[in-house]
Protein backbone atom coordinates (compact mmCIF):
# COMPACT_ATOMS: atom_id res chain seq x y z
CA UNK A 1 0.00 0.00 0.00
CA UNK A 2 2.94 2.55 1.21
CA UNK A 3 4.17 1.35 -2.24
CA UNK A 4 1.43 2.14 -4.33
CA UNK A 5 1.20 5.81 -2.84
CA UNK A 6 4.51 6.73 -3.29
CA UNK A 7 4.41 5.98 -6.86
CA UNK A 8 1.09 8.07 -7.21
CA UNK A 9 3.14 10.87 -5.59
CA UNK A 10 5.88 10.10 -8.44
CA UNK A 11 2.85 10.04 -10.89
CA UNK A 12 0.96 13.26 -10.43
CA UNK A 13 4.35 15.16 -9.77
CA UNK A 14 4.87 14.13 -13.56
CA UNK A 15 2.06 14.56 -14.45
CA UNK A 16 1.90 17.96 -13.32
CA UNK A 17 5.15 18.97 -14.95
CA UNK A 18 3.77 18.08 -18.27
CA UNK A 19 -0.18 18.52 -18.81
CA UNK A 20 0.33 22.30 -16.12
CA UNK A 21 1.02 25.23 -17.96
CA UNK A 22 1.67 28.00 -15.23
CA UNK A 23 5.15 27.76 -14.15
CA UNK A 24 4.87 27.92 -10.68
CA UNK A 25 2.69 24.71 -10.83
CA UNK A 26 4.86 23.12 -12.77
CA UNK A 27 7.82 24.06 -10.01
CA UNK A 28 5.28 23.00 -7.35
CA UNK A 29 4.86 19.32 -9.01
CA UNK A 30 8.27 18.73 -9.88
CA UNK A 31 9.03 19.18 -6.03
CA UNK A 32 5.99 17.06 -5.58
CA UNK A 33 7.80 14.23 -7.85
CA UNK A 34 11.16 14.90 -5.92
CA UNK A 35 9.65 14.31 -2.48
CA UNK A 36 7.95 11.27 -4.00
CA UNK A 37 12.07 9.60 -5.13
CA UNK A 38 13.22 10.41 -1.91
CA UNK A 39 10.35 8.70 -0.33
CA UNK A 40 11.03 5.67 -2.52
CA UNK A 41 14.42 5.79 -1.41
CA UNK A 42 14.08 5.80 2.20
CA UNK A 43 11.19 2.90 1.11
CA UNK A 44 13.93 0.70 0.11
CA UNK A 45 16.07 1.69 2.33
CA UNK A 46 14.47 0.86 5.39
CA UNK A 47 15.06 -2.46 6.98
CA UNK A 48 13.30 -3.90 10.19
CA UNK A 49 15.08 -4.72 13.19
CA UNK A 50 18.26 -2.28 12.55
CA UNK A 51 18.92 0.39 15.34
CA UNK A 52 20.60 3.36 15.25
CA UNK A 53 23.98 3.66 14.78
CA UNK A 54 25.28 5.04 18.18
CA UNK A 55 27.63 2.84 19.59
CA UNK A 56 26.79 1.46 23.03
CA UNK A 57 29.23 -0.76 25.80
CA UNK A 58 27.53 -4.00 25.88
CA UNK A 59 24.73 -3.64 23.31
CA UNK A 60 25.97 -6.05 20.02
CA UNK A 61 23.10 -5.53 17.41
CA UNK A 62 22.60 -4.94 14.09
CA UNK A 63 23.03 -0.95 12.80
CA UNK A 64 21.38 0.86 10.05
CA UNK A 65 23.87 1.59 7.40
CA UNK A 66 24.00 6.08 8.13
CA UNK A 67 25.05 6.35 3.97
CA UNK A 68 21.18 5.93 2.37
CA UNK A 69 20.73 9.06 5.38
CA UNK A 70 23.33 11.18 3.82
CA UNK A 71 22.49 10.35 0.74
CA UNK A 72 18.93 11.25 1.36
CA UNK A 73 19.92 14.42 3.38
CA UNK A 74 21.94 15.61 0.41
CA UNK A 75 19.39 15.31 -2.16
CA UNK A 76 16.82 17.43 0.28
CA UNK A 77 19.39 20.43 0.01
CA UNK A 78 19.66 19.73 -3.43
CA UNK A 79 16.38 19.70 -4.45
CA UNK A 80 15.76 22.62 -2.07
CA UNK A 81 18.53 25.24 -3.74
CA UNK A 82 17.00 23.83 -7.11
CA UNK A 83 13.59 24.65 -6.22
CA UNK A 84 14.73 28.47 -4.95
CA UNK A 85 16.43 28.26 -8.68
CA UNK A 86 13.90 28.05 -10.30
CA UNK A 87 11.75 30.05 -8.54
CA UNK A 88 14.18 33.02 -9.37
CA UNK A 89 13.68 31.69 -12.67
CA UNK A 90 9.85 32.27 -13.01
CA UNK A 91 10.01 35.67 -10.98
CA UNK A 92 12.86 36.95 -13.80
CA UNK A 93 10.10 35.99 -16.50
CA UNK A 94 7.23 37.06 -15.15
CA UNK A 95 8.84 40.66 -15.23
CA UNK A 96 9.35 40.71 -18.79
CA UNK A 97 5.93 38.83 -19.85
CA UNK A 98 2.37 39.86 -17.57
CA UNK A 99 1.87 36.03 -17.63
CA UNK A 100 3.42 32.84 -16.34
CA UNK A 101 1.58 30.46 -18.88
CA UNK A 102 4.55 28.93 -20.80
CA UNK A 103 2.27 28.91 -24.16
CA UNK A 104 1.89 32.48 -23.83
CA UNK A 105 5.61 33.38 -23.77
CA UNK A 106 6.68 31.32 -26.30
CA UNK A 107 3.78 33.00 -28.86
CA UNK A 108 5.71 36.35 -27.64
CA UNK A 109 8.97 35.08 -27.82
CA UNK A 110 8.81 33.44 -30.86
CA UNK A 111 11.01 35.39 -34.23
Amino acid sequence: MLEACIFATVLIGFIGIIWKRNLMMKTLAMDVMSTGVIAFYVLVAARPGLFTPILIEGRDVDYADPVPQAVILTAIVIGFSIQALMLVGVMKLSRDNPTLDTQEIERSHTP
